[in-house]
């Protein structure tokens, strides 16, 4: 297809556009103007006052009719709005956030502890302080019994469960 006749025809759908929608505002001005023939009858004129202030009473309640049916759909506007703002917030918690990826950093015990606690609290613990000390337990062993492989065993077996009670 052509430039031209691209551009050809899309001067032809806006121009079929822009119809419909004067055709459109046409459309709206004439269904404004029978709901207002409907709902709105002509005011009359003649009359005495006691007339007058009778549809100037007839037009207050209506007024007010209407405010509170305005207010009463602000009110279920509100409502809604807030509530697409709930289900919008539990989309995304349950989309979940990307969370980047970890690197993996060097830190000694206190500055992970300072970085949990804050700056404030300052604790200072020698972590290896807590731990237990195993005290090796030196066997003299025969010279002839180092090649026995059963009693090797045995020995492996005494220093697990060393560990296992500590």
């Amino acid at each position: 297809m052509t430039s031209s006749r691209r551009h050809h025809l899309k001067s032809v759908m806006l121009s079929i556009a822009a119809s419909w929608i004067e055709q459109e505002k046409k459309d709206i001005v004439a269904t404004k103007a029978a709901y207002i023939a409907e709902h709105c009858p002509p005011p009359s004129m003649g009359g005495d006052q006691n007339t007058l202030m009778e549809t100037c009473k007839k037009l207050h309640a209506l007024i007010d009719k209407i405010d509170e049916e305005r207010y009463d759909l602000l009110a279920k506007v509100g409502k809604a709005d807030k509530e697409i703002d709930d289900l919008k917030i539990k989309v995304v918690d349950l989309a979940g956030v990307k969370k980047p990826a970890l690197r993996k950093v060097r830190m000694s015990a206190d500055a992970m502890l300072k970085a949990l606690l804050g700056s404030k609290h300052t604790v200072n613990l020698d972590l290896r302080a807590n731990l237990k000390q195993v005290k090796k337990e030196v066997k003299e062993e025969p010279g002839e019994a180092v090649g026995d492989w059963r009693k090797n065993i045995e020995d492996k077996a005494d220093r697990k469960k060393m560990f296992e009670t500590a």
